[in-house]
């Protein structure tokens, strides 16, 4: 139970200013439902998912489904659906909990989920009217109906709204005859009912439609796809010809499915984010327990060096990850209580509750699917040639782990987005980035402060280090928008660039106010874990975003600007003290070796 009512900003605003520890929701915070409930859903794992990769890995796609249906059957397919829709109807944090949880065990099953409970529920619960609602979204709830949904075509990818396939209005007005091809359509091969996006006529926006599976209506299949990865989560081409779609059928309003597209996205986000956890949880575990069991020169290797790097930067990530997801996640949840107390409808509140945070979604999205990839591939290297073995779990996990920079809109265009958003939120005025930006600018002109902070707290140093990271991004995009304008978005590469330094910020943000929070709570000496692991990631952060901050600036600046950047950025990113990094990983690597677990 929280003890504190906490202050809550607004999305993407984090970089302006200084979060408290107070107004951050930890990991260490769920209730005793919430414990119980991931309880169950890892027991299930363990049982049903864990010890069957071999199914998986063999194609075994009734299994995949099998599952689903038990999933359903205890409830875990409507966790976000209200309850006067067959669902639970629980917060965002429990939406997530039961997200991270159900995916870490198989690619295939996590693939499988998501695509069900999220792009392939939500649009109809978040857009569909009250009797599309009432008729389709209880037996997706239930598991009873499997959902898919229909956006990606041949010449449609990140650009959702280039789609060629049509919907024409029938001559009685009845209904649409919708016809094109999608392809990577996830669920397909099992899909009861999909959500397709058309183009009607020449309308700028395409038009979501609600189509339930019916082969003698003009749908047919390709043959599942064969992949690097996710090998038993159904991939298909789906065709569409003639297929007659009533009138009734629409879903929301004519030309409002780029909106619903982008909106399914964007909770698709950081529910992938969230999704890679317990992954990276489980590639750990299994790193560890094998790096204690596997001797060289009379040693297990957890007590090598190599070894030791390999298990901190694994474990630093995850603690980031956590931090992040359900900082972002709590902040998503009392925004959409927010609006329901101001009087929104529940789908307006949830809809409107996540867009404030869509930054923070695609910024999850990029740096959580990155260290999933990282952290399977240090534990392949850890079991040497047995990780590239497809009779140890690591081979699957590396496989499986890679689709996630891809879906749900690639790594590079997320980048893209999250300092796009940020900008048009300033240009919205819903955020000051021309005040603070421009502060940087004069303090860099003026004399340094030499004074050297107190830094007698736990952590104060670090607080310190991250305040100047923040104006290292506010000099750099600030300059980058000065120079450029509106043709900032045609910079790729720099776009690129300042999204790193962004993600890095609220990445090591969140990592260092939950420990702050729990030493604040428990203590010091219970928390030196902890306090190392934010350490951690802070000082591996600050070496990024010194090196993407000077690409940006000698991608953009010349001569005294340029010279006058790159001192601004020298004089942002050193610490007064500098961490014996060594010795933190050794902390880390050698606190899970003892336990035998990720135990933080």
């Amino acid at each position: 139970m929280e003890t504190v009512e906490r202050k809550l900003t607004r999305g993407g605003a984090f970089i302006l200013q200084e979060t408290q520890a107070a107004d951050v929701f930890t990991p260490e915070e769920f209730n005793e439902e919430q414990r119980m409930m991931r309880e169950a859903i890892q027991e299930f794992a363990d049982r049903e998912v864990w010890p069957a990769r071999e199914r998986f890995e063999s194609k075994d796609y009734d299994y995949t489904f099998e599952l689903m249906r038990k999933i359903g059957e205890m409830g875990f397919l409507g966790v976000s659906v209200p309850e006067a829709y067959g669902g639970l109807g629980m917060g965002f944090v429990d939406t997530m909990l039961v997200c991270e949880y159900m995916s870490g065990a198989s690619g295939s099953l996590s693939t499988a989920f998501g695509a069900h409970t999220g792009i392939g529920t939500m649009p109809i619960v978040l857009y569909g009217n009250e009797e599309q609602k009432k008729k389709y979204v209880p037996k997706l709830a239930s598991g009873e109906w499997i959902g898919c949904y229909c956006l990606t075509e041949p010449t449609a990818g990140s650009d959702a709204n280039s789609g060629k396939t049509k919907a024409v209005l029938s001559e009685d007005g009845s209904h649409y005859l919708i016809s094109g091809q999608k392809i990577w359509i996830s669920n397909a091969g099992y899909a009861d009912l999909m959500i397709v996006f058309a183009r009607i006529e020449d309308d700028k926006n395409i038009t979501g439609f609600i189509v339930p599976n019916d082969p003698e209506n003009g749908i047919s299949m390709g043959e599942e796809e064969k992949k690097l990865g996710i090998h038993a989560s159904s991939t298909r081409q789906v065709f569409f010809s003639d297929t007659k779609v009533p009138v009734e059928n629409m879903l929301s309003e004519r030309g409002n499915g780029f909106k619903i597209a982008m909106n399914a996205l964007n909770i698709g986000r950081i529910k992938l984010a969230v999704a890679t956890l317990d992954g990276q949880r489980r590639s750990i575990n299994e790193s560890v327990s094998y790096a204690n069991q596997r001797v060289q020169f009379k040693t297990p290797i957890a007590q090598f060096g190599a070894i030791k790097q390999k298990l901190a930067t694994m474990a630093t990530s995850l603690y980031a990850g956590e931090s992040a997801c359900y900082r972002a996640a709590k902040d998503i949840e009392d925004r959409i209580a927010l609006r329901k107390a101001a009087g929104n409808s529940h789908q307006e509140a949830e809809l409107k509750g996540v867009e404030e945070y869509v930054i923070e979604c695609s910024i999850l999205k990029v740096a959580c699917s990155e260290d999933m990839q990282n952290t399977a591939d240090e534990g392949v290297q850890i079991f040497g040639g047995m990780g590239f073995s497809a009779d140890t779990p690591m081979e699957t996990a590396w496989r499986d782990a890679r689709i996630a920079r891809i879906y749900e809109g690639t790594n590079e265009i997320n980048r893209i987005l999250s300092v796009g958003m940020l900008i048009k939120k300033a240009m919205k005025g819903q955020l000051d980035l021309i005040g603070p930006a421009t502060a940087v600018g004069e303090e860099l002109l003026g004399i340094p402060d030499f004074a050297i902070p107190d830094f007698s707290k736990p952590l104060s140093q670090e607080k310190h280090v991250l305040k100047n990271l923040k104006k290292v991004f506010l000099m750099v995009a600030g300059a980058g928008v000065q120079k450029y304008g509106t043709e900032l978005e045609h910079h790729q590469q720099l776009l690129l660039a300042v999204a790193d330094i962004l993600i890095e910020i609220y990445m090591a943000e969140s990592a260092l106010l939950r420990a702050e929070k729990n030493v604040d709570t428990y203590g010091l000496e219970a928390q030196e874990y902890q306090v190392a692991l934010s350490q951690l990631y802070l000082f591996e952060a600050t070496e990024k975003i010194t090196a993407k901050g000077r690409e940006a600036i000698l991608g953009f600046a010349e001569g005294d600007e340029q010279k006058a950047l790159l001192m601004g950025l020298k004089r942002y990113t050193k610490y007064v003290e500098y961490p014996n990094v060594i010795a933190l990983r050794n902390k880390v690597a050698e606190k899970l070796a003892a336990e035998n677990t990720y135990c933080f």
